[in-house]
């Protein structure tokens, strides 16, 4: 869990210039119904996150990502 806390920080750090409504942020945010992102918005978002961690998030694996956690464990991954 502990590696994971660097990377949630992080992610947290860059929604928050997104999170116009000031949604507590948890592993179990989502992005469409808790934050009510729209698809420009998710684009501008996941632009930031590959910038911010020098990875590739393929349209299929935003597709599958829902959460705030499934994020961070995607990057994780990612940078595994």
């Amino acid at each position: 869990m502990t590696d994971r806390q660097p990377i949630f920080d992080s992610v947290l750090s860059q929604i928050a210039p997104f999170n116009k409504k000031g949604v507590e942020l948890t592993e179990a945010t989502t992005f469409a119904g808790d934050l009510e992102w729209d698809s420009l918005t998710v684009m501008d978002f996941v632009a930031a996150i590959e910038d911010e961690f020098d990875i590739i998030i393929t349209m299929n694996m935003q597709a599958e990502i829902e959460t705030v956690g499934q994020l961070v464990d995607a990057v994780a991954k990612l940078k595994g």
